[in-house]
C-alpha cells in the first residue's frame, strides 16, 4: 500500500517493507522488521522517468530528513532525481530499537541484536528496497556522515546497484580503528572548546560556576535524572556543527535563576540536548561502528582515551566540553540508554565481527566517488578520511574549511561533489 501526499514543491509516496532481522540467518535472532520508504519528487515530474538518488542519512541511529519545505539539497536533488530515504533499521518509521527492547535480553543476547544494526544489515536492507520496490534499478547515492561510512560498505557489498557515490564529511578511516579516531579527535574538541572561550570570554567562568554547582550534586533533570559535569560536558558535541558554538553560549546565558540555583529552562535544555529520546542507538552504537576483524574490541577506546587526557577532568577549569564520544557512565546515568547497558558493554568486549569494508574491492572500484572533507571536522577527522581516499579507485576529494560537519546544509555542497562526478565522465549507466 503506497500512501501519497504534497508538501511544498514536493510530492511524497511512502511505502513498507519487511526484511529479515538477521540477513545471515547466524544469530539466534530471527523474524521480521519493517523498514519506511520515501519517495520523494518534483510534483511536474512526477510521470518522468527519472534517475534515482538514495540518501544515506547520518548517525548511527539518525532518522532521515522529515522535510518542511523544498530547499538545500532536496531542492537541488529534486531538479533531476527522484530521491529515496529509506529510515535505517531501528530508527524513526523503521521498526525503532529502543532500550526497552534490549533491557529483557541477556548481554550476549542484546549484543547480538544491536550488532544486526551495523552498515552491513542497513546495506542489505537497501538492496533489498532496491530490487523489490524499484524493479533493481541502479541508483546514486548522497551519504552525510555515517552515510559515508555506509556509501563505503555499500561499494563492498554491492557495487553493481550504484552509479555514482556523493559523500559529506563521511569516509571512514580504513581499516577502522576506534582508537585512532579517538587519538585525533580529542584533539578537535579541545581546540573546538577553545573558540568558544575566545569568542565569548564571559563564559568561562559561566561555564565555570555551573561545573561547580553540579559537582556539589543533587541537580535533577525534569525527567529525574542526576545532572552530572560529564553529562554536561558531553554537550560540546554540537560545537563541530554552525552555529553550535551559538546555541551553546545561549544556553549557558539563561543557566542561573538565582545565584547557586540552575533555572528550569536550562535544565528543560539540557534535557532535551542530551536525554538520546530521538535516537538512542547513536551513542548504543557509537564505537561498534568500528568494529572489525582485524581491529579486535573497540574496548570503551573513547573512555580509555579520555583517562589519559587529564585537561578533560570534570574537575579542571576552564572546563573542556567533550564531542561525538560514547562512555561507560551514559548506560548509567541517562535514563532512555539505562535499558542497553549490559549489552553495550559486551559489544565493547567483542573481537568477532563482521566484515564492513572489502579493502581489494575498494581499491579496484570504478564507481565515482566525491566526497567533501571538511579540514576542521570535529567528528571524521580529516586525515583519516584523506589517507582512505588515496586507496579507492575512481576517488576525488574536494577539501575546504568553507563548512563544519553540516555542510550538507548549502546546496551548493551536493552541487560541487556533482559537478566532480561530472567532471570525470559522470554517473555510470
Amino acid at each position: 500500500m503506497t500512501n501519497e501526499y504534497h508538501l511544498p514543491g514536493i510530492r511524497v509516496a511512502e511505502r513498507r517493507i519487511d526484511v529479515p532481522l538477521d540477513w545471515s540467518g547466524g544469530t539466534a535472532v530471527a523474524g521480521t522488521i519493517e523498514l519506511l520508504v520515501r519517495e520523494l519528487v518534483d510534483p511536474d515530474r512526477a510521470r518522468d522517468d527519472l534517475p534515482l538518488l538514495v540518501f544515506l542519512q547520518g548517525g548511527p541511529g539518525g532518522a532521515n530528513p522529515r522535510p518542511l519545505r523544498r530547499d538545500g539539497w532536496i531542492d537541488e536533488a529534486l531538479r533531476d532525481y527522484r530521491v529515496v530515504l529509506v529510515d535505517q533499521r531501528g530508527t524513526g518509521g523503521s521498526t525503532p530499537l529502543e532500550a526497552v527492547d534490549v533491557a529483557g535480553l541477556d548481554a550476549a543476547a542484546g549484543a547480538d541484536l544491536l550488532a544486526l544494526h551495523r552498515a552491513d544489515s542497513i546495506v542489505r536492507d537497501l538492496e533489498h528496497v532496491r530490487e523489490t520496490l524499484f524493479g533493481g534499478r541502479r541508483w546514486a547515492t548522497l551519504g552525510q556522515s555515517y552515510g559515508g561510512f555506509l556509501t563505503l560498505t555499500y561499494l563492498s557489498l554491492a557495487p553493481q546497484a550504484l552509479t555514482a557515490c556523493h559523500v559529506c564529511g563521511g569516509i571512514p578511516g580504513t581499516p577502522p580503528r576506534a582508537a585512532e579516531v579517538y587519538a585525533r579527535t580529542f584533539d578537535r574538541v579541545a581546540a573546538k572548546t577553545a573558540e568558544l572561550y575566545r569568542r565569548f570570554p564571559e563564559d568561562t567562568e559561566a561555564i565555570a560556576r555551573i561545573a561547580d554547582r553540579l559537582a556539589e550534586g543533587d541537580v535533577r533533570l525534569p525527567d529525574g535524572d542526576v545532572l552530572t559535569v560529564r553529562r554536561f560536558q558531553s554537550l560540546g558535541i554540537d560545537l563541530g556543527m554552525k552555529p553550535g558554538h551559538e546555541r551553546l553560549h545561549w544556553l549557558v546565558e539563561k543557566a542561573f535563576a538565582r545565584p547557586g540555583r540552575l533555572s528550569e529552562a536550562f535544565l528543560a535544555d539540557v534535557q532535551s540536548l542530551s536525554s538520546s529520546a530521538g535516537n538512542p542507538l547513536f551513542w548504543t552504537l557509537q564505537e561498534s561502528i568500528y568494529g572489525d576483524p582485524a581491529s579486535g574490541p573497540t574496548a570503551w577506546a573513547a573512555q580509555a582515551e579520555r583517562d589519559r587526557r587529564p585537561e578533560f577532568d570534570e574537575d579542571r577549569r576552564p572546563l573542556l566540553f567533550t564531542g561525538e564520544m560514547a562512555f561507560p557512565w551514559m548506560f548509567d546515568e541517562v535514563r532512555l540508554l539505562r535499558g542497553f547497558r549490559d549489552a553495550v558493554h559486551a559489544l565493547a568486549g567483542r573481537d568477532a565481527w563482521t566484515p564492513l569494508y572489502d579493502l581489494d574491492r575498494l581499491a579496484a572500484n570504478d564507481v565515482p566517488l566525491a566526497a567533501a572533507v571538511y579540514f576542521d571536522d570535529m567528528y571524521v577527522d580529516a586525515g583519516l578520511q584523506l589517507d582512505t581516499l588515496s586507496r579507492i579507485g575512481n576517488a576525488q576529494s574536494w577539501v575546504t574549511n568553507e563548512f563544519e560537519h553540516d555542510g550538507i546544509g548549502s546546496g551548493r555542497t551536493f552541487t560541487r561533489l556533482r559537478e566532480l562526478v561530472r567532471d570525470r565522465g559522470g554517473e555510470k549507466r
